[in-house]
């Protein structure tokens, strides 16, 4: 059976929401009255003063005709100020009852997705139909309203004049003029169809740009550059191809309102001899002429512009909106166990602090490993909005290291998002041991979440030098993951798939009993039962964000790389369960990074690095109570 088009759907809500606002159209149409009075004197006016007046040699006559058509013109202003004030009666509710669906469907989506699996894609839809959208259709149906009703007053006050003044001028001037609508009316229902064509396309452009920049570390780790500028570069095509549909038909609007426009005026010109010798007067025919000109077609122009393009825009939009209310689930999805989730936090700005989804392997050698297809390895299949498919770290251990080599070393590193931005690291020199655990403090966006960048090689410095195992961080060839490090951000990627593949991700290769003991080590027992067990299928929405965490936290673990790096990857948790996760990972072979969400972390540490933005202090705990004034009002505030 065929789908019923937009105008089949939104017709009857149409229908009721009028129903429902008799006053208010009793109103319009009181006021509107006063407007056909007008356009019918201003007609009828100029062909009396003509034909009574001037031609018969009665002057005064004739200015008293010119008088009263100049009255009317009056009578017009106040009608149009009569009108306006009762269009409140119905455009104010239209945007109210907009406004409230846009909240229920946005509340019921949050609802039943409490964990925003949908990311920003469902966010900006939601605050698109509640500001731009609700404001788009409130403006657009106020205007169709007073184009509308303008025209069929004002026709109906000038066919009557025309009737009036000599019955044989409607068949000269009607007979064009609705050849003009019917080709006008002709291009509604494919204009709307374009129309809703262009907002989808143009919304799901605006959700996978915003995707993609959420999830930027992840394409840049992943080596997905290319594969998402094929993606987006598809919906831009997209895009541009509905926007030339729009505009061909746009086109063909503007011809059918030309013939409409234009054939009545040239019929009433071409007929004139017809119709003088039928008996009609100058006075009559320039009357006609006026009520062509200055009445019936301009509002005929307004009515063809308005409904061509504000007529789609509403359809389409109040289309988008929905046929009725969305219901709200009576029990919202159980809360995830394993950490609160706080209303703010700390986060650092710039564009490489924005926390992306997913445990990222950062770019690697050419020789890293590529992961496994489908299948029992646990490989992750790519999803359509998803971050990319990340290659698997093979399992490597400290021991294959350079025996010389420091695990992490900077030397004199820069770096600023810009050439004339002030720089966020400045001559930054460090070196982190092997098996040594780290902690960086500092001010939200003091730049910590730009050296894990650093470290992670997804960010070139603009001096100095980065160095992970004695080798650069950022190598050139192709990028792939790195086998000598895992990022771990802060939002936590977890795909729809089993527990056993998700804590395989970058490991598809870890056997039953190391999956186990990393369950074990990092107390996901209670959890992973509560899912199932290790086999069972994650719905990602029906986890909480410490859930996610704990996970990816997990993942990391297995994955037993040399250098980990979490950037903020515990500030979901409770203080318990984060001190639990990183005495854990520290407790592993390798080096451990931790930008720290709590200043606890720190304490844990064995160095703490502290960045304040003009130089950078490294020392252990106790030691910088002492040499650096920044931490010791940092660890007050954290105590206090």
């Amino acid at each position: 059976m065929r789908k019923p088009g937009p105008a089949a759907r939104v017709l009857p809500q149409a229908r009721r929401f009028l129903q429902r606002r008799k006053r208010a159209l009793l109103v319009l149409t009181g006021w509107s009255l006063l407007e056909s009075a007008h356009t019918f004197l201003t007609g009828y006016g100029v062909a009396r003063a003509l034909d009574d007046g001037f031609l018969a040699g009665r002057t005064g006559t004739g200015l008293l005709w010119l008088a009263a058509a100049a009255a009317a013109a009056l009578v017009g202003g106040a009608a149009v100020r009569g009108v306006f004030a009762g269009l409140a009666g119905l455009v104010e509710p239209l945007r109210d009852g907009l406004v409230r669906r846009a909240v229920s469907q946005a509340l019921a989506r949050a609802v039943t997705d409490p964990a925003g699996t949908g990311g920003g894609t469902a966010h900006s839809a939601a605050v698109s139909r509640l500001v731009h959208q609700t404001e788009m259709a409130r403006d657009s149906f106020a205007g169709l309203v007073l184009t509308a009703r303008s025209f069929v007053f004002t026709a109906l006050g000038a066919l009557l004049g025309m009737a009036s003044l000599a019955p044989a001028l409607l068949l000269v001037v009607v007979p064009p003029l609705l050849l003009g609508l019917a080709l006008f009316v002709a291009t509604l229902v494919p204009m709307a169809a374009a129309q809703r064509a262009f907002l989808d396309a143009d919304e799901e452009l605006s959700a996978r740009v915003g995707a993609v920049g959420a999830g930027l570390r992840d394409v840049v780790a992943c080596g997905g550059e290319r594969r998402i500028a094929e993606d987006v570069g598809r919906v831009v095509d997209t895009a541009e191809r509905l926007s030339r549909r729009l505009a061909r038909w746009a086109g063909i609007r503007t011809l059918a309102l030309g013939a409409a426009g234009r054939l009545p005026v040239v019929a009433l010109v071409v007929m004139t001899p017809w119709l003088l010798r039928r008996g009609i007067t100058a006075g009559a025919l320039l009357g006609a002429l006026t009520y062509l000109v200055q009445a019936l077609l301009p509002a005929l122009h307004t009515l063809m512009a308005a409904l061509g393009a504000a007529g789609t825009r509403l359809l389409v939009v109040l289309d988008r909106f929905g046929t009725q209310e969305p219901r709200l689930p009576g029990d919202a999805p159980a809360g995830g166990e394993g950490g609160t989730e706080p209303e703010g936090g700390a986060t650092p700005s710039g564009p490489a602090a924005r926390a992306d989804p997913g445990t990222v392997a950062a770019p690697a050698d050419p020789g890293a490993v590529a992961a496994p297809a489908d299948g029992a390895t646990g490989a992750v299949p790519p999803a359509p909005h998803g971050p990319p498919q990340v290659a698997t770290v093979p399992h490597r251990r400290p021991g294959t290291r350079h025996p010389r080599a420091a695990a992490v070393e900077l030397r004199g590193v820069g770096f600023a998002y810009g050439p004339r931005a002030r720089p966020v690291l400045d001559g930054l020199d460090l070196v982190v041991e092997p098996g040594e655990h780290l902690a960086v403090v500092g001010p939200s966006g003091i730049g910590k979440s730009t050296l894990a960048a650093l470290l992670a090689g997804l960010l070139e410095p603009g001096r100095g030098t980065v160095l992970i195992d004695g080798a650069p961080a950022r190598r050139p060839g192709p990028p792939g993951p790195d086998p000598r490090r895992v990022l771990l951000p802060q939002q936590a990627h977890v795909f729809t798939g089993t527990v056993r593949d998700n804590l395989r991700y970058l490991r598809p290769g870890a056997g039953p009993a190391e999956v186990e003991e990393t369950v074990e080590a990092l107390r996901l027992g209670p959890l992973v039962r509560r899912l199932g067990g290790i086999g069972a299928v994650l719905d990602p929405g029906r986890l909480s964000q410490g859930e996610r965490q704990r996970l990816a936290l997990a993942r990391a673990h297995l994955a037993g790389a040399p250098l980990l790096v979490l950037d903020e990857a515990t500030c979901h948790l409770d203080a318990e369960s984060e001190e639990h996760a990183e005495r854990t990972l520290a407790a592993c072979p390798g080096t451990l990074i931790v930008i720290a969400h709590r200043l606890s972390s720190a304490v844990r540490a064995d160095r703490v690095l502290v960045l304040d933005g003009t130089h950078a202090v490294c020392a252990p705990h106790r030691e910088l109570l002492g040499a650096s004034p920044l931490y010791r009002d940092l660890v007050g505030v954290a105590a206090g």
